[in-house]
């Protein structure tokens, strides 16, 4: 998956190029409110402009479910990139996505002009990788060129069925190329030690990527709501902490492969407990501290506390590789996001090669001011945890290898 054709590899001058990027913004009443997937994609537009090919750019927005609806136009974005780029990126307001809109606008393109069509999910074939969506992508253009990590993880039209229509080259972008290089080379090729981070709420989520890093990495830490089904494990009462029933014997089966493969696995000794979860999320509330095998019968485990930031902040100094994917807690809630900082802190100060997979963790780490500090961000939640898993991912498969 890592020997894949990318824009370096390709001659698009007087060329269509179709670009399917990760415009998937949040908007409020129209405007952006964080632009970063926009800024990730500028590398790759500028390559493809400066090349001297007609870029047309795809993407998705939320989940219109196959209905134009007009809060989720890419038009805003289309507006936003124009200033970005210092260029205009006109816009073909199809609600069918390949209109008559969108054919006059690329037909009337010279070398260096940037199109954007409307929200891909606008057709209902797009999340179902249906033919007719695909084959007018491909109608539209002479090259390929895939740089929506985010989106990675699925087959729709717009970055796997479009490929086999397209006679010409299919690459991926630099922001793709950057993600397979720093998620591939963290897993299959780490320096050593490596450690791994894995929080949030389900194991049921990460089922997969626990069994798959423990056979990678050197110590796998486990924090957030999926710690409390480990302690569970270990026979440990664990009072209204969230829990996943079903999957006890599995996270028993997890404690032993780690002690038969002898990697250390590290699960919270000290958790922050409340009586309720906050509600409004980041509202005031009151917690009380205890070791991990006495939360009493009428609290929940929120956090890791400060024996257990201790010990694990202690495992990521000496690591030369890290990937961490998941909160140590509710690190919505300023008390509450005490155990997530602290273990972004310490990543920050390594000398470790240090991958955020997307999501929550990548939201924490952006909101607690350290994100400028990683070596990596994947711009993938889903995307990256399937990476994580081993799984193959479509959107990359699809590429040419080299």
């Amino acid at each position: 998956m890592l020997n894949k054709k990318t824009v370096d590899d390709i001659n698009v001058k007087g060329k269509r190029v179709l670009v399917r990027c990760d415009f998937n913004v949040p908007l409020k009443a129209g405007v952006i409110t964080d632009e970063n997937r926009l800024v990730a994609a500028l590398p790759t537009i500028k390559k493809l402009i400066a090349d001297g090919g007609k870029v047309i750019l795809c993407s998705h927005l939320g989940k219109p479910k196959g209905e134009a609806k007009p809060e989720l136009s890419l038009a805003p974005v289309a507006v936003r990139l124009s200033e970005l780029l210092g260029t205009e990126v006109k816009f073909a307001a199809d609600d069918c996505v390949v209109g008559p809109n969108a054919k006059a606008a690329v037909e009337a393109m010279n070398d260096g002009d940037v199109v954007l069509l409307q929200n891909t999910r606008y057709r209902a074939e797009e999340t179902k990788n249906g033919e007719a969506l695909s084959k007018e992508l491909a109608s539209l253009a002479d090259v390929f060129v895939n740089d929506a990590f985010g989106t990675a993880h699925r087959a729709h039209s717009s970055n796997v069925g479009v490929t086999q229509f397209l006679d010409g080259p299919c690459v991926v972008g630099y922001l793709m190329e950057k993600e397979i290089q720093f998620l591939g080379n963290a897993v299959d090729d780490p320096k050593r030690p490596f450690v791994a981070i894995l929080g949030g709420a389900k194991v049921a989520d990460k089922l997969n990527v626990i069994s798959n890093l423990l056979e990678k990495c050197d110590t796998l830490i486990i924090g957030g709501g999926m710690a409390y089904t480990f302690l569970k494990a270990k026979g440990y009462e664990v009072g209204k902490s969230l829990l996943d029933e079903t999957k006890i014997d599995y996270c028993k089966e997890m404690i032993e492969k780690a002690e038969k493969l002898g990697k250390q696995l590290l699960l919270p000794i000290d958790a922050v407990c409340t009586d309720v979860f906050p509600d409004p999320i980041d509202a005031a509330i009151d917690t009380i501290t205890v070791d991990a095998d006495k939360i009493p019968a009428d609290k929940m485990g929120m956090d890791i506390g400060p024996k257990t930031i201790a010990l694990y902040t202690d495992a990521v100094k000496s690591a030369k590789t890290v990937v961490w994917n998941g909160p140590m807690g509710v690190f919505e809630n300023p008390t509450l996001a005490v155990g997530t900082k602290a273990v972004a802190a310490a990543l920050a100060e390594t000398e470790a090669v240090t991958v955020i997979g997307g999501g929550d963790s990548a939201a924490a780490v952006n909101q607690l001011g350290y994100g400028s500090k990683m070596t990596h961000i994947s711009t993938g939640g889903g995307a990256s945890l399937e990476f994580l898993e081993g799984k193959d991912l479509p959107g990359v498969v699809a590429a040419n290898d080299k």
